[in-house]
C-alpha cells in the first residue's frame, strides 16, 4: 500500500552504506551484518583528522570514544565537549551525529566520564498508495556511557565503561517493527610513559579498547536477534618536542570487529555476544584488520595541524580514506575540525566533515 520515497531507501540501506563501500566486491562470508553501526563511527574531530585513530594518543577530552582509561592521565579536573558531524552529505542533507562527553577528575588516581551520542537519520516521508504523503517518521539511535577509569601504576591505567543503547530506524514506519535496546561494555587499558630515544624526549604510548561487549538488539519484541558491532582496538603513539614551540606526534591503530562469521554453512546467529566474540579468535584473516595511521603537529601548544590515513581490505568493505584537519586552543576552549577524503571511488562518506568544541572546565570562575 505505502512506497517510500528515495529518502527513504537510503535511510533503511543506512546499515549497509556505513559499514560497506557500494562500489567494494564484498566477500558477503567475510562481512557480519550487525546492528547499530552508529557505534561504529568516530564521532570527534581529533581522532577523525587522523585517519580514525585514538586509542593510544594523548589524552583529551574526547577520549571516551576511543579509550577512556586516557582520563586518567589527563592533568585537567573537569571538561566537557560537543561534536557535530553533517553525516552522507553527498546523499541526503540531514542526517546528522551528535556527540557529548564530560570528565571529572575524582582524585590523582581516579576519573569519572560520560558521553551522550545522538544519530539523527533525518526525516522520512510515508507515501500512499496513490502518491499522498500520510505521515513522517523520523528515525534516531541513541547511545548513553558512563565509564570508571583508574590509575593503576605511574604508566598504566584501566576503564571500564557501560552503555546503554536504543535504536529506533523504525520511527513512523507504519509496521509492527519496535524501537531496539540494548546494553554493552567497553574494556581499556593505557599505557603512557616518558622515554629518550636517539637524545631527545618524548612519551610512547599504546592502548587498548574492547569495544561493545554485551547483550544483542532485537526491532520484533525479541523474535529475531542481532549482534552488536564488538570490536578490537590497538594502537601505539609517540610525540616529541623538535623545540621549544614545535611539537610532533604519530600514531597507529588496528582494529578489528570480533563478531562471528558464518562458516562452512553454519549459522553463527544463535551464539550469544560472548561466545560470538571468543569463536571470532578461530576465524581470523588479515583482511579482517583495519588500519589507521596519523600524525599530529602542534605549535606552541596553540595550533595543531593532522592527517591520516584509514584502510580496510576490498573483500570486507573496501574503506579507504585520506585525512586532515586542524585545531586552536585557548585559555579556555579548543576548537577542532576534520575532513574526509575518499581514495576509493563511489564513496559515500566522501567530503565529511566534523566540529568539535571543547571547554576546559577549569577555568570558569579563574
Amino acid at each position: 500500500m505505502r512506497n517510500f520515497f528515495f529518502r527513504t531507501l537510503v535511510i533503511l540501506s543506512f546499515l549497509i552504506i556505513t559499514t560497506v563501500n557500494i562500489s567494494a566486491q564484498i566477500d558477503k562470508d567475510e562481512v557480519v551484518p550487525t546492528a547499530a553501526p552508529f557505534l561504529t563511527i568516530s564521532p570527534e574531530s581529533r581522532g577523525s583528522a587522523m585517519g580514525d585513530a585514538g586509542v593510544a594518543t594523548a589524552p583529551d577530552i574526547n577520549s571516551q570514544h576511543w579509550n577512556s582509561s586516557k582520563y586518567a592521565f589527563l592533568d585537567q579536573d573537569m571538561g566537557v565537549s560537543l561534536s557535530y558531524t553533517p553525516w552522507l552529505r553527498d546523499l541526503v542533507d540531514d542526517i546528522n551525529l551528535y556527540y557529548l562527553t564530560f570528565f571529572k577528575r575524582i582524585d590523582k588516581r581516579q576519573t569519572f566520564s560520560a558521553s551522550l551520542r545522538y544519530f539523527s537519520l533525518g526525516t522520512i516521508y510515508f507515501q500512499e498508495s496513490e502518491g499522498a504523503v500520510a505521515y513522517t517518521g523520523k528515525p534516531n539511535e541513541f547511545a548513553l556511557d558512563a565509564a570508571y577509569s583508574l590509575k593503576l601504576s605511574d604508566v598504566i591505567s584501566g576503564s571500564v565503561a557501560l552503555r546503554y543503547i536504543r535504536s529506533d530506524i523504525n520511527n513512523g514506519s507504519g509496521t509492527d517493527a519496535v524501537p531496539g535496546n540494548a546494553y554493552a561494555a567497553d574494556i581499556n587499558f593505557f599505557y603512557m610513559e616518558n622515554v629518550k630515544w636517539g637524545g631527545r624526549k618524548g612519551d610512547v604510548s599504546a592502548g587498548l579498547n574492547i569495544s561493545n561487549l554485551g547483550s544483542k538488539i532485537s526491532y520484533d519484541g525479541g523474535s529475531s536477534q542481532e549482534f552488536l558491532p564488538a570490536n578490537l582496538r590497538l594502537g601505539g603513539a609517540y610525540s616529541t618536542a623538535i623545540d621549544r614551540y614545535n611539537k610532533v606526534g604519530f600514531t597507529l591503530d588496528i582494529n578489528r570487529p570480533m563478531v562471528a562469521k558464518n562458516a562452512d554453512g553454519e549459522d553463527n546467529s544463535d551464539l550469544s555476544s560472548i561466545s560470538s566474540f571468543f569463536s571470532s579468535f578461530g576465524d581470523f584473516k588479515f583482511t579482517d584488520l583495519r588500519f589507521s595511521v596519523g600524525g599530529e603537529y602542534w605549535y606552541n601548544e596553540q595550533f595543531a595541524v593532522r592527517a591520516g590515513y584509514y584502510h580496510e581490505d576490498e573483500i570486507v568493505g573496501n574503506r579507504k580514506f585520506a585525512t586532515a584537519g586542524a585545531g586552536l586552543k585557548f585559555n579556555m576552549f579548543t576548537i577542532d575540525a576534520s575532513y574526509l577524503i575518499s581514495v576509493a571511488q563511489n564513496n559515500p562518506l566522501a567530503n565529511t566533515i566534523r566540529f568539535t568544541l571543547g571547554f576546559d572546565l577549569d577555568q570558569v570562575g579563574r
